[in-house]
Protein backbone atom coordinates (compact mmCIF):
# COMPACT_ATOMS: atom_id res chain seq x y z
CA UNK A 1 0.00 0.00 0.00
CA UNK A 2 1.46 3.39 -0.96
CA UNK A 3 1.37 6.57 1.08
CA UNK A 4 -1.52 8.96 0.55
CA UNK A 5 -0.37 12.11 -1.18
CA UNK A 6 -1.82 14.40 1.47
CA UNK A 7 0.34 13.03 4.31
CA UNK A 8 2.61 15.71 5.78
CA UNK A 9 4.85 16.10 8.80
CA UNK A 10 4.26 18.74 11.48
CA UNK A 11 6.56 21.62 10.41
CA UNK A 12 6.17 23.60 13.64
CA UNK A 13 7.16 20.63 15.78
CA UNK A 14 10.17 19.89 13.57
CA UNK A 15 11.30 23.51 13.73
CA UNK A 16 10.83 23.67 17.50
CA UNK A 17 12.96 20.52 17.86
CA UNK A 18 15.73 22.03 15.72
CA UNK A 19 15.73 25.18 17.81
CA UNK A 20 15.70 23.23 21.10
CA UNK A 21 18.66 21.10 20.00
CA UNK A 22 20.52 24.26 18.93
CA UNK A 23 20.50 25.45 22.56
CA UNK A 24 23.03 22.71 23.33
CA UNK A 25 26.58 23.77 22.52
CA UNK A 26 25.84 27.28 21.30
CA UNK A 27 28.48 29.00 19.22
CA UNK A 28 29.55 32.61 19.54
CA UNK A 29 27.76 33.92 16.45
CA UNK A 30 24.37 32.22 16.41
CA UNK A 31 25.42 28.71 15.40
CA UNK A 32 26.77 25.72 17.29
CA UNK A 33 30.00 24.29 18.65
CA UNK A 34 29.02 20.74 19.55
CA UNK A 35 32.05 18.72 18.58
CA UNK A 36 31.97 14.97 18.85
CA UNK A 37 32.40 13.30 22.24
CA UNK A 38 32.40 16.59 24.14
CA UNK A 39 30.09 17.14 27.09
CA UNK A 40 27.80 19.03 24.72
CA UNK A 41 27.65 16.05 22.39
CA UNK A 42 26.67 13.90 25.35
CA UNK A 43 23.92 16.34 26.31
CA UNK A 44 22.57 16.33 22.74
CA UNK A 45 22.53 12.53 22.77
CA UNK A 46 20.61 12.51 26.04
CA UNK A 47 17.96 14.82 24.61
CA UNK A 48 17.63 12.83 21.40
CA UNK A 49 17.30 9.60 23.39
CA UNK A 50 14.57 11.12 25.57
CA UNK A 51 12.63 12.30 22.52
CA UNK A 52 12.90 8.86 20.91
CA UNK A 53 11.74 7.03 24.02
CA UNK A 54 8.86 9.49 24.36
CA UNK A 55 7.90 8.54 20.79
CA UNK A 56 7.69 4.88 21.79
CA UNK A 57 10.95 3.80 20.18
CA UNK A 58 13.61 1.41 21.48
CA UNK A 59 17.15 2.75 21.71
CA UNK A 60 20.25 0.70 20.89
CA UNK A 61 23.87 1.87 20.89
CA UNK A 62 26.91 0.17 19.40
CA UNK A 63 30.51 0.25 20.59
CA UNK A 64 31.31 3.26 18.37
CA UNK A 65 28.53 5.24 20.03
CA UNK A 66 26.21 5.10 17.03
CA UNK A 67 22.63 5.51 18.26
CA UNK A 68 19.76 3.51 16.74
CA UNK A 69 16.14 4.28 17.71
CA UNK A 70 13.67 1.74 16.31
CA UNK A 71 9.92 1.85 15.72
CA UNK A 72 8.54 -1.67 15.42
CA UNK A 73 7.06 -2.98 12.19
CA UNK A 74 4.35 -5.61 11.81
CA UNK A 75 6.76 -8.19 10.37
CA UNK A 76 9.33 -9.21 12.96
CA UNK A 77 11.54 -10.72 10.26
CA UNK A 78 11.57 -7.67 7.97
CA UNK A 79 14.76 -5.60 7.93
CA UNK A 80 14.43 -1.99 9.14
CA UNK A 81 14.37 1.09 6.94
CA UNK A 82 16.83 3.60 8.39
CA UNK A 83 16.84 7.39 8.42
CA UNK A 84 19.44 9.64 9.96
CA UNK A 85 22.61 11.68 9.89
CA UNK A 86 24.66 13.22 12.74
CA UNK A 87 24.34 15.57 15.73
CA UNK A 88 27.99 16.64 16.01
CA UNK A 89 29.04 19.98 14.51
CA UNK A 90 32.04 21.91 13.33
CA UNK A 91 33.68 24.28 15.87
CA UNK A 92 31.86 27.09 14.06
CA UNK A 93 28.95 25.04 12.76
CA UNK A 94 25.33 25.76 11.97
CA UNK A 95 22.08 24.49 13.43
CA UNK A 96 21.11 22.25 10.52
CA UNK A 97 24.12 20.40 9.07
CA UNK A 98 23.43 16.78 10.03
CA UNK A 99 20.89 17.73 12.69
CA UNK A 100 18.10 18.15 10.13
CA UNK A 101 18.57 14.54 9.03
CA UNK A 102 18.35 13.17 12.58
CA UNK A 103 15.46 15.31 13.78
CA UNK A 104 13.70 15.08 10.42
CA UNK A 105 13.73 11.31 10.97
CA UNK A 106 12.32 11.80 14.46
CA UNK A 107 9.55 13.99 13.04
CA UNK A 108 8.68 11.26 10.52
CA UNK A 109 8.17 8.81 13.39
CA UNK A 110 6.19 11.32 15.44
CA UNK A 111 3.95 11.98 12.44
CA UNK A 112 3.38 8.28 11.85
CA UNK A 113 2.37 7.98 15.50
CA UNK A 114 -0.05 10.90 15.13
CA UNK A 115 -1.58 9.35 12.00
CA UNK A 116 -1.75 5.83 13.43
CA UNK A 117 0.19 4.42 10.47
CA UNK A 118 1.90 1.04 10.76
CA UNK A 119 4.55 -0.31 8.42
CA UNK A 120 5.62 -3.83 7.55
CA UNK A 121 9.30 -3.00 8.01
CA UNK A 122 10.55 -1.45 11.24
CA UNK A 123 11.72 2.14 10.89
CA UNK A 124 14.89 3.30 12.62
CA UNK A 125 16.67 6.60 13.17
CA UNK A 126 20.46 6.69 13.46
CA UNK A 127 22.80 9.31 14.87
CA UNK A 128 26.24 8.49 13.47
CA UNK A 129 29.20 9.37 15.71
CA UNK A 130 31.90 11.78 14.49
CA UNK A 131 30.64 12.54 11.01
CA UNK A 132 32.41 15.89 10.94
CA UNK A 133 35.86 14.58 11.78
CA UNK A 134 36.85 17.94 13.23
CA UNK A 135 38.02 16.67 16.59
CA UNK A 136 38.99 13.15 15.53
CA UNK A 137 40.07 12.64 11.92
CA UNK A 138 38.92 11.28 9.55
CA UNK A 139 35.37 12.39 8.91
CA UNK A 140 32.54 9.81 8.80
CA UNK A 141 34.57 7.73 11.23
CA UNK A 142 31.91 5.65 12.99
CA UNK A 143 29.85 4.97 9.88
CA UNK A 144 33.14 3.97 8.28
CA UNK A 145 33.73 1.37 11.00
CA UNK A 146 30.11 0.22 10.61
CA UNK A 147 30.64 -0.25 6.87
CA UNK A 148 33.94 -2.06 7.31
CA UNK A 149 36.16 0.76 6.02
CA UNK A 150 38.12 1.11 9.27
CA UNK A 151 38.98 -1.15 12.19
CA UNK A 152 37.45 -0.21 15.53
CA UNK A 153 40.77 -0.38 17.38
CA UNK A 154 42.25 2.05 14.85
CA UNK A 155 39.26 4.38 15.31
CA UNK A 156 39.53 4.20 19.10
CA UNK A 157 43.19 5.27 18.83
CA UNK A 158 42.44 8.50 16.92
CA UNK A 159 43.51 11.48 19.03
CA UNK A 160 42.44 15.10 19.13
CA UNK A 161 44.68 18.18 19.29
CA UNK A 162 45.12 17.66 23.05
CA UNK A 163 46.13 14.02 22.77
CA UNK A 164 42.81 12.63 24.00
CA UNK A 165 41.75 9.44 22.25
CA UNK A 166 38.40 8.72 20.65
CA UNK A 167 37.97 5.54 22.70
CA UNK A 168 38.69 7.25 26.02
CA UNK A 169 36.41 10.20 25.27
CA UNK A 170 33.56 7.94 24.13
CA UNK A 171 33.85 6.10 27.44
CA UNK A 172 34.14 9.34 29.41
CA UNK A 173 30.80 10.71 28.15
CA UNK A 174 29.12 7.34 28.75
CA UNK A 175 28.18 6.36 25.22
CA UNK A 176 30.03 3.09 24.61
CA UNK A 177 27.20 0.78 23.60
CA UNK A 178 27.00 -2.99 23.91
CA UNK A 179 26.17 -3.73 20.26
CA UNK A 180 28.86 -4.94 17.88
CA UNK A 181 29.52 -2.35 15.17
CA UNK A 182 28.05 -3.35 11.83
CA UNK A 183 25.89 -6.09 13.27
CA UNK A 184 22.67 -4.40 12.19
CA UNK A 185 21.31 -5.23 8.75
CA UNK A 186 19.42 -2.62 6.75
CA UNK A 187 16.63 -2.89 4.21
CA UNK A 188 17.52 0.65 3.08
CA UNK A 189 18.73 4.00 4.40
CA UNK A 190 17.71 7.58 3.59
CA UNK A 191 19.70 10.62 4.71
CA UNK A 192 18.09 14.07 4.67
CA UNK A 193 20.67 16.86 4.59
CA UNK A 194 21.06 20.50 3.69
CA UNK A 195 22.78 20.96 0.34
CA UNK A 196 25.79 22.89 1.71
CA UNK A 197 25.99 24.57 -1.69
CA UNK A 198 24.10 27.21 -3.71
CA UNK A 199 22.53 25.21 -6.55
CA UNK A 200 19.05 24.40 -5.21
CA UNK A 201 18.41 27.93 -3.99
CA UNK A 202 19.63 29.39 -7.29
CA UNK A 203 17.36 27.03 -9.25
CA UNK A 204 14.42 27.67 -6.87
CA UNK A 205 14.06 23.94 -6.16
CA UNK A 206 13.19 22.91 -2.60
CA UNK A 207 14.26 19.29 -3.15
CA UNK A 208 17.50 17.84 -4.44
CA UNK A 209 17.31 14.20 -5.52
CA UNK A 210 20.88 13.05 -4.88
CA UNK A 211 21.94 10.55 -7.53
CA UNK A 212 25.67 10.41 -6.76
CA UNK A 213 28.25 11.50 -4.27
CA UNK A 214 31.57 12.88 -5.36
CA UNK A 215 34.68 10.80 -5.24
CA UNK A 216 37.73 12.47 -3.76
CA UNK A 217 41.49 12.51 -4.13
CA UNK A 218 43.70 14.50 -1.76
CA UNK A 219 47.19 14.91 -3.22
CA UNK A 220 49.92 16.22 -0.94
CA UNK A 221 52.49 18.05 -3.04
CA UNK A 222 56.00 19.13 -2.07
CA UNK A 223 57.71 21.79 -4.20
CA UNK A 224 61.41 22.16 -3.42
CA UNK A 225 63.53 25.11 -4.47
CA UNK A 226 66.31 26.98 -2.70
CA UNK A 227 66.09 29.52 0.08
CA UNK A 228 68.00 32.71 -0.72
CA UNK A 229 67.88 36.45 -0.09
CA UNK A 230 64.97 38.22 -1.78
CA UNK A 231 67.05 41.34 -2.40
CA UNK A 232 70.43 40.06 -3.52
CA UNK A 233 69.55 36.96 -5.57
CA UNK A 234 69.34 37.80 -9.31
CA UNK A 235 66.01 36.90 -10.89
CA UNK A 236 67.46 34.42 -13.46
CA UNK A 237 69.28 32.56 -10.67
CA UNK A 238 66.35 32.03 -8.34
CA UNK A 239 64.83 28.62 -7.51
CA UNK A 240 61.58 29.94 -6.09
CA UNK A 241 59.23 27.26 -4.76
CA UNK A 242 56.59 29.96 -4.48
CA UNK A 243 56.45 30.18 -8.28
CA UNK A 244 55.80 26.46 -8.44
CA UNK A 245 53.03 26.81 -5.87
CA UNK A 246 51.43 29.65 -7.84
CA UNK A 247 51.60 27.68 -11.08
CA UNK A 248 50.14 24.57 -9.49
CA UNK A 249 47.29 26.59 -7.98
CA UNK A 250 46.28 27.81 -11.42
CA UNK A 251 46.84 24.37 -12.95
CA UNK A 252 44.39 22.75 -10.52
CA UNK A 253 41.73 25.31 -11.44
CA UNK A 254 42.34 24.84 -15.15
CA UNK A 255 42.08 21.04 -14.99
CA UNK A 256 38.84 21.14 -13.00
CA UNK A 257 37.31 23.64 -15.43
CA UNK A 258 38.17 21.37 -18.35
CA UNK A 259 36.15 18.52 -16.81
CA UNK A 260 32.82 20.23 -16.20
CA UNK A 261 30.09 19.72 -15.10
CA UNK A 262 30.39 18.82 -11.40
CA UNK A 263 34.17 18.29 -11.30
CA UNK A 264 35.92 20.55 -8.80
CA UNK A 265 39.47 21.21 -7.72
CA UNK A 266 41.31 23.54 -5.39
CA UNK A 267 44.27 23.83 -3.07
CA UNK A 268 43.30 24.00 0.58
CA UNK A 269 46.11 23.50 3.06
CA UNK A 270 49.44 25.28 2.37
CA UNK A 271 52.69 25.45 4.34
CA UNK A 272 55.67 27.46 3.10
CA UNK A 273 59.22 27.46 4.42
CA UNK A 274 60.89 29.35 5.94
CA UNK A 275 57.99 31.81 5.71
CA UNK A 276 60.12 34.89 6.20
CA UNK A 277 59.59 38.29 4.56
CA UNK A 278 63.04 38.54 3.00
CA UNK A 279 63.75 34.91 2.10
CA UNK A 280 62.69 33.36 -1.20
CA UNK A 281 60.48 30.35 -0.51
CA UNK A 282 62.63 27.23 -0.39
CA UNK A 283 59.86 24.70 0.06
CA UNK A 284 56.08 24.67 -0.27
CA UNK A 285 53.79 21.86 0.82
CA UNK A 286 50.16 21.94 -0.27
CA UNK A 287 47.17 19.63 -0.56
CA UNK A 288 45.24 19.47 -3.82
CA UNK A 289 41.57 18.43 -3.54
CA UNK A 290 40.02 16.97 -6.71
CA UNK A 291 36.41 15.69 -6.74
CA UNK A 292 34.03 14.27 -9.32
CA UNK A 293 31.02 11.96 -9.33
CA UNK A 294 32.55 10.07 -12.26
CA UNK A 295 35.49 7.78 -11.50
CA UNK A 296 37.02 8.07 -14.96
CA UNK A 297 36.93 11.87 -14.76
CA UNK A 298 38.45 11.83 -11.27
CA UNK A 299 41.28 9.55 -12.35
CA UNK A 300 41.87 11.58 -15.52
CA UNK A 301 42.20 14.81 -13.52
CA UNK A 302 44.69 13.23 -11.14
CA UNK A 303 46.78 11.76 -13.96
CA UNK A 304 46.85 15.05 -15.88
CA UNK A 305 47.79 16.94 -12.76
CA UNK A 306 50.77 14.70 -11.94
CA UNK A 307 52.11 14.93 -15.49
CA UNK A 308 51.71 18.66 -15.97
CA UNK A 309 52.76 19.68 -12.45
CA UNK A 310 56.06 17.86 -12.79
CA UNK A 311 56.79 19.55 -16.13
CA UNK A 312 55.69 22.96 -14.82
CA UNK A 313 58.04 22.77 -11.85
CA UNK A 314 60.95 21.44 -13.87
CA UNK A 315 60.63 24.31 -16.34
CA UNK A 316 61.05 26.91 -13.57
CA UNK A 317 63.91 25.09 -11.86
CA UNK A 318 62.21 23.53 -8.83
CA UNK A 319 61.50 19.92 -7.87
CA UNK A 320 58.05 18.36 -7.52
CA UNK A 321 56.92 15.32 -5.53
CA UNK A 322 53.38 14.17 -4.71
CA UNK A 323 51.47 11.35 -3.07
CA UNK A 324 47.79 10.65 -2.42
CA UNK A 325 46.92 11.06 1.27
CA UNK A 326 43.13 10.66 1.11
CA UNK A 327 40.75 9.05 -1.35
CA UNK A 328 37.40 7.42 -1.93
CA UNK A 329 35.64 6.55 -5.14
CA UNK A 330 32.35 8.25 -6.11
CA UNK A 331 29.24 6.44 -4.86
CA UNK A 332 26.22 6.00 -7.12
CA UNK A 333 23.20 5.80 -4.85
CA UNK A 334 20.72 2.94 -5.15
CA UNK A 335 18.43 3.44 -8.14
CA UNK A 336 15.29 2.22 -6.37
CA UNK A 337 15.90 4.44 -3.35
CA UNK A 338 16.60 7.42 -5.63
CA UNK A 339 13.41 6.61 -7.52
CA UNK A 340 11.48 6.59 -4.22
CA UNK A 341 12.81 10.07 -3.39
CA UNK A 342 11.96 11.41 -6.85
CA UNK A 343 8.48 9.90 -6.75
CA UNK A 344 7.85 11.34 -3.28
CA UNK A 345 8.78 14.85 -4.48
CA UNK A 346 6.50 14.47 -7.51
CA UNK A 347 3.57 13.11 -5.48
CA UNK A 348 3.88 16.02 -3.05
CA UNK A 349 4.17 18.62 -5.81
CA UNK A 350 7.58 19.87 -4.71
CA UNK A 351 9.94 21.28 -7.34
CA UNK A 352 12.97 19.05 -7.55
CA UNK A 353 16.11 18.34 -9.54
CA UNK A 354 18.80 15.69 -9.66
CA UNK A 355 21.95 16.78 -7.85
CA UNK A 356 25.38 15.46 -6.96
CA UNK A 357 26.52 15.78 -3.36
CA UNK A 358 29.65 17.89 -3.19
CA UNK A 359 30.49 16.82 0.36
CA UNK A 360 31.09 13.49 2.04
CA UNK A 361 28.27 12.03 4.14
CA UNK A 362 27.65 8.90 6.22
CA UNK A 363 25.33 7.75 3.44
CA UNK A 364 28.35 7.44 1.16
CA UNK A 365 29.79 4.66 3.34
CA UNK A 366 26.45 2.97 4.05
CA UNK A 367 25.75 2.88 0.31
CA UNK A 368 28.39 0.15 0.05
CA UNK A 369 26.50 -2.22 2.35
CA UNK A 370 22.80 -1.34 1.93
CA UNK A 371 20.53 0.41 -0.61
CA UNK A 372 20.91 4.12 0.18
CA UNK A 373 19.82 7.52 -1.08
CA UNK A 374 19.97 11.15 0.02
CA UNK A 375 17.48 14.00 0.01
CA UNK A 376 18.73 17.57 0.03
CA UNK A 377 17.05 20.87 0.78
CA UNK A 378 18.53 24.30 0.05
CA UNK A 379 20.56 26.39 2.47
CA UNK A 380 20.71 30.15 2.18
CA UNK A 381 23.54 31.42 -0.05
CA UNK A 382 24.91 27.87 -0.07
CA UNK A 383 26.57 28.60 3.28
CA UNK A 384 27.54 25.75 5.61
CA UNK A 385 30.29 24.95 8.13
CA UNK A 386 29.63 28.48 9.28
CA UNK A 387 27.57 29.80 12.19
CA UNK A 388 25.56 31.89 9.72
CA UNK A 389 24.25 28.68 8.05
CA UNK A 390 20.48 29.05 7.61
CA UNK A 391 17.44 27.38 6.08
CA UNK A 392 13.74 28.21 6.05
CA UNK A 393 11.02 26.32 7.87
CA UNK A 394 9.43 25.63 4.48
CA UNK A 395 12.60 24.00 3.17
CA UNK A 396 12.87 21.86 6.31
CA UNK A 397 9.26 20.77 5.89
CA UNK A 398 9.70 19.91 2.22
CA UNK A 399 12.72 17.76 2.94
CA UNK A 400 11.02 15.95 5.83
CA UNK A 401 7.81 15.45 3.82
CA UNK A 402 9.80 13.80 1.04
CA UNK A 403 11.65 11.71 3.62
CA UNK A 404 8.32 10.59 5.08
CA UNK A 405 6.95 9.47 1.72
CA UNK A 406 10.17 7.83 0.51
CA UNK A 407 10.40 5.86 3.75
CA UNK A 408 6.76 4.80 3.60
CA UNK A 409 7.18 3.57 0.03
CA UNK A 410 10.14 1.49 1.15
CA UNK A 411 8.83 0.31 4.55
CA UNK A 412 5.38 -0.56 3.11
CA UNK A 413 2.27 0.78 4.82
CA UNK A 414 0.10 -1.92 6.36
CA UNK A 415 -3.61 -1.56 5.48
CA UNK A 416 -5.90 -1.26 8.46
Amino acid sequence: MTAQKNLRINPDRLWDSLMEMAKIGPGIAGGNNRQTLTDEDGEARDLFKKWCLDAGMEMGVDSMGNMFATRAGTDADALPVYMGSHLDTQPTGGKYDGVLGVLGGLEVVRSLNDLGIQTKHPIAIVNWTNEEGTRFAPAMLASGVFAGKYEQDWAYARVDAHGKSFGDELKRIGWVGDEAVGGRKMHAMFELHIEQGPILEAENKPIGVVTHGQGLRWIECTISGKESHTGSTPMPMRRNAGRGLAGITELVHEIAMQHQPNAVGAIGHIDIYPNSRNIIIGKAVCTVDFRSHKLDVLNAMVEEFHTRAEVLCRDIGVEFAANIVGQFDPPAFDKNCVKAVRRAAEDLGYGHMDIVSGAGHDACWINDIAPTAMIMCPCMDGLSHNEAEDISKEWAQAGADVLLHAVLQTAEIVAK
